[in-house]
């Protein structure tokens, strides 16, 4: 028998993340002391007051059956108190908040709610790689936005082509920046909010890392006056709360785009694990406190991965918001020539921008998810390289 995939599946590009995960596995069997920066999933263990949340939770009989589709409403209502709390925006647990296997899960099926075989989609480049991926699955054609350093790594909303903006059903925005690290202001999402009335495009807004900061708490795309108009907000509890496994997240935002999506989810699949949500109500109601030390500890992190980087002569910003650093590679060579040269002489395994876009070259990215002390390590030895 002869197996032949899809052309969606045939087209794909290889995963950036698998694709490092070999690297990684390569390196590993030839018993290199790799220090892994490539990856954004924390090291920090999940607060235990979280875990113990989920133990009383597994053993309760009735979370054991299928969950309900959109979530339990005292999850959507803990997501719609954090809201106010953190932003100062108020949300409908009922019609504008929905439960995600994960914000990525909801990230790839926004397409297929809204998106028909040759309708564009707005894509930042660099950026998340699940952007056109989502938008290939459902047959849109993705338009990719050029994120650049004299933009401040925002797109130039004025700069795409008026025939492109007309057939364009949906934008993807992500501030705090995967992987620019590059913030947003009110100013920007006015405009993002104009420009969608303006075309009728629906805002997709990742906001996978608002509570990943340092100097100044970024801002939600749902404060600003007409958001919920033209769109919707991504969120997640992997980052903020170190829960990158246990797989929730959320969307918030216009209710019927909600509902566009809710109609993907109930046909594909069967809802989060109700033990999983009741234990993120208690995540959702942590003390800031606790998640100070975990930003205390990114931010010390930063400060020795950012001025040894700069001291060993590369060109790199200091991120006022999450784990990642963005930096230029030598002119000479492009990112994942340099990524495998790092690998090979220095056992340090960042990722090639070219893996977010186009417009991610020239540059790779490195996460602050290994300990001070291997990060100290890692620069030492990439100073240590003739660059």
């Amino acid at each position: 028998m002869q197996i032949e995939y899809a052309e969606r599946i045939r087209t794909l590009p290889p995963y950036l993340f698998a694709a490092i995960d070999q690297m990684k596995k390569e390196a590993l069997l030839k018993g290199a002391d790799l220090i892994d920066l490539s990856i954004g999933d924390p090291d920090i263990p999940t607060p235990s007051h979280i875990v113990e949340a989920m133990k009383k939770a597994v053993e309760k009989p009735e979370h054991h059956r299928y969950p309900s589709y959109e979530g339990m409403l005292s999850f959507r209502k803990a997501v719609s108190d954090w809201y106010k709390r953190r932003f100062n925006v108020e949300l409908d647990p009922e019609g504008e908040v929905l439960s995600l296997i994960g914000s990525k899960e909801g990230i790839g099926h926004i397409p297929l709610a809204f998106v028909d075989p040759g309708d564009i989609v707005l894509v930042p480049s660099p950026g998340y790689p699940v952007y056109p991926v989502g938008t290939k699955f459902a047959g849109g054609i993705p338009y990719f936005m050029p994120l650049k350093e004299e933009n401040d790594f925002l797109p130039d909303l004025d700069s795409i082509p008026e025939d492109v903006c007309k057939k364009a059903k949906l934008m993807f925005i992500n501030y705090p920046n995967n992987p620019t690290s590059a913030v947003a202001d009110k100013k920007f999402y006015e405009k993002v909010i104009e420009f969608a009335k303006k075309y009728n495009i629906i805002v997709c807004h990742d906001a996978a890392y608002s509570e990943v900061y340092y100097e100044e708490k970024p801002i939600s795309f749902m404060q600003i006056d007409g958001a919920k108009e033209v769109g919707m907000e991504f969120h997640s509890l992997s980052k903020t709360y170190n829960m990158t496994g246990w797989r929730i997240g959320f969307a918030v935002g216009n209710k019927e785009v909600l509902s566009g999506l809710g109609k993907v989810k109930t046909n594909l699949d069967s809802g989060v694990f109700q033990a999983i949500q009741e234990a993120s109500i208690v995540a959702l109601e942590t003390d800031d406190k606790i998640l100070k030390e975990i930003r205390d500890i990114y931010k010390e992190r930063r400060d020795v991965l950012y001025e040894g980087l700069r001291d060993a002569g590369f060109e790199v910003k200091k991120p006022m918001a999450t784990f990642y650093l963005w930096v230029k590679v030598p002119k000479e060579t492009n990112s994942i020539d340099f990524v495998a040269k790092l690998l090979k002489e220095a056992e340090v395994l960042c990722t090639p921008g070219v893996g977010f876009g186009e417009y991610g070259e020239g540059y790779i990215r490195f996460a602050l998810t290994q300990s001070k002390e291997r990060i100290k390590e890692a620069v030492e030895r990439i100073r240590r390289l003739k660059l």
